[in-house]
């Protein structure tokens, strides 16, 4: 498959190498990783579990998801090298909506981008700690939990530094009610 650059508009130091035919950032194959850095402007690289001590003094980190923040899984079995996930909506209190990459097997491989996946924060606290998340593999929310260190905001810890996010980080009708659906449901 001969590959190309594609230049995210306003993030033109970012790259990501997408198929030739690939006319948006919702095209790209690979990993969670660049992905997540093209669609946040989150400058930050090496395995996805990292990104949080990385973001530690260059990026403001929390508990709650905002659109545009970057949500860190820690490293587990399932997950050897973590992953990292972009909240491209909000629902309520303990309901995101996310656009990552290379989580579900689309056409029997990963890597595929998906746009506004329903995510749930299934920990004690309600600190996002623990999470579930849409499998397309099995059409509905995974059962496994995710533990995650939390979220990293597109804010630098330089006073009014802040990045911009793709324009595709979310789609024009996301399904709120799926969403809420699929969280309570399960």
């Amino acid at each position: 498959m001969r590959r190309t650059t594609l230049i995210i508009a306003g993030l033109s130091a970012v790259a990501l190498a997408v198929p030739a035919s690939a006319s948006s950032l919702l095209d790209y194959i690979g990993q969670c990783v660049p992905f997540a850095r093209a669609a946040s402007g989150i400058q930050l690289f090496g395995d996805a579990w990292t990104w949080w001590s990385q973001a530690e003094g260059r990026y403001r980190r929390g508990e709650r998801p905002q659109p545009g923040a970057v949500l860190v899984f820690a490293r587990t079995g399932r997950l050897p090298l973590g992953h990292v996930a972009v909240i491209s909506r909000v629902v309520d209190s303990r309901v995101a909506m996310v656009t990552h990459a290379n989580w579900s097997r689309m056409n029997g491989e990963r890597g595929h981008a998906e746009q506004d996946v329903t995510l749930t924060d299934v920990s004690a606290s309600n600190d996002w700690s623990q999470v579930k998340v849409w499998f397309r593999d099995n059409s509905g929310l995974g059962g496994s939990v995710f533990p995650t260190y939390g979220f990293i905001y597109g804010t630098r810890t330089t006073p009014g530094a802040r990045v911009q996010t793709a324009a595709e980080l979310t789609g024009r009708s996301p399904d709120y009610v799926g969403a809420l659906i699929d969280s309570y449901a399960h």
